[in-house]
């Protein structure tokens, strides 16, 4: 199948090709159609996927049709995420299909201050991609009004769970019309999710594309033995070939992260840490530094580990193994 065979607008399919999209994955085969007839989503897919386009061409398409009718700017989108990084990776996703089309998003997280933020949702967006907390602050000081929203998307739902976001997504739900297309996205579905899912969709269509726990087939994994006191000096001998021009790394701690950045800086190895300890101002300057190749090495918690999106990463190299089967999939899914 191609792109053109899914019946999205042509100004989608136009953006689509710049992006040099040819064929759609496995969940944008199947869920693009569903989304396409207004039906509610169940899904189950892991990350690297293309599960963004999934749900936001279709959504796109709607926002074109329906603009013809309705030119007043409003939120008519919401798109929740559990994490910053995710956000402004979807949102930028957003703004790469909207090229040859009148519509606004914005994302919006905290972290940050909020003067930027509320003065671009002043000026009106369609679609609004948001962080829970940040989200419920500005609707609380009336800068966000969720009344006119038609699509709802929730995203990464297992990991908004695990950082204890339920409440605030709850509430949420009490401030969203009934009358909506609801799209719900997790790469596990224990019981919790299901029952969350119920709560929030109408009558699904279930769209799974992969086992749970399984990392994708175009992946090559390779393990290397050794002691944890060997283990810096192993990461330096991987980086000694200078194929590996550019390596995502990750640590499970802040303190190990930060260490291996003094490390590789130590031996004249450009590298930078991005995790939780760090202000947003410089986990983006660290991110957009390793998306333009001025730094060789990003060594990341897993606060980053749904969040980066690299096109073309070749390598990444897990300096501690994480605890759950999920975070090691998410991990070398980037």
């Amino acid at each position: 199948m191609k792109f053109d065979e899914l019946k999205l607008h042509p100004s989608l399919l136009k953006a689509v090709k710049d992006q040099n999209y040819l064929t759609p994955t496995k969940i944008q085969e199947k869920a693009i159609p569903l989304i396409l007839n207004k039906k509610d989503i169940l899904g189950s897919a892991q990350t690297g996927t293309g599960k963004t386009a999934a749900f936001a061409l279709p959504i796109l398409h709607h926002l074109i049709i329906e603009k013809k009718q309705n030119s007043k700017i409003s939120v008519q989108v919401l798109i929740v995420t559990p994490t910053r990084e995710l956000a402004i990776q979807i949102g930028e996703s957003f703004t790469s299909y909207s090229k040859y089309i009148d519509i606004k998003n914005t994302v919006i997280f905290g972290g940050v201050k909020q003067g930027k933020q509320t003065e671009i949702l002043q000026k009106g967006v369609d679609i609004l991609i948001a962080t829970p907390g940040r989200l419920l602050d500005l609707m609380g000081q009336g800068f966000i009004s969720l009344k006119n929203v038609s699509y709802f998307v929730l995203d990464e739902a297992d990991r908004m769970l695990d950082m204890g976001f339920i409440n605030d997504i709850k509430k949420l739900l009490e401030k969203l019309p009934s009358k909506r297309q609801s799209l719900f996205f997790s790469a596990t579905m224990p019981s919790n999710i299901i029952k969350l899912s119920n709560s929030i969709l109408n009558d699904p269509e279930k769209v799974a594309v992969h086992q749970i726990s399984t990392t994708a087939e175009t992946i090559k994994q390779v393990i290397y033995y050794t002691n944890k006191s060997d283990k810096k000096d192993l990461l330096n001998h991987i980086l000694n070939d200078k194929i590996i021009t550019q390596v995502l790394v990750f640590c499970r701690t802040k303190h190990g992260a930060d260490r291996v950045v003094r490390n590789l800086t130590k031996i004249r190895i450009d590298a930078a840490a991005i995790h939780g300890d760090k202000s947003q101002v410089q986990r983006q300057r660290a991110l957009q530094s390793f998306k333009e190749k001025r730094i060789r090495v990003l060594v990341a918690t897993d606060i980053a580990a749904r969040g980066i999106d690299i096109d073309k990463l070749n390598y990444v190299i897990n300096y501690d193994i994480p605890n759950e089967a999920e975070t090691y999939v998410h991990r070398i899914g980037r």
